[in-house]
């Protein structure tokens, strides 16, 4: 059973920067892709980024140059670093893990958070 607790979400005026935080239990933490979504009212569920653990990172076109993720494997946390935010990065941002089925005979596992509010003010 792996558990996620997501942080640092808040209300930040556009331009601003927030950092947030996703940690993690277990001690599969390095064997698991990380990644931050996020769903605003009345909208299907977006990837944001997520990093392999070996650290490859991919981001959505909206985000590419504002947004930064990163992981310490030794810390069993995930960040996602957000710069120069615009309303439209409103949303419920949810940290999500994945730890890939390497063989047919393993399944794979997908944990999700609770979700943190982030809020973007014109």
């Amino acid at each position: 059973q792996v558990q996620l607790v997501e942080s640092g979400g808040g209300l930040v005026q556009s331009g601003g920067s927030l950092r947030l935080s996703c940690a993690a239990s277990g001690s599969i933490f390095g064997l698991m892709v990380m990644a931050w979504y996020r769903q605003a009212p009345g909208e299907e569920r977006e990837l944001v980024a997520s990093i392999t653990g070996r650290g490859s990172t991919q981001y959505s076109d909206s985000v590419k140059g504002r947004f930064t993720i990163s992981r310490d494997n030794a810390k069993n946390t995930a960040w996602l670093r957000m710069n120069n935010l615009k309303p439209e990065d409103t949303a419920v941002y949810y940290c999500h893990a994945r730890k890939p089925a390497y063989t047919v005979e393993q399944t794979e596992d997908n944990y999700w958070g609770q979700g943190t509010q982030v809020t973007v003010s014109s």
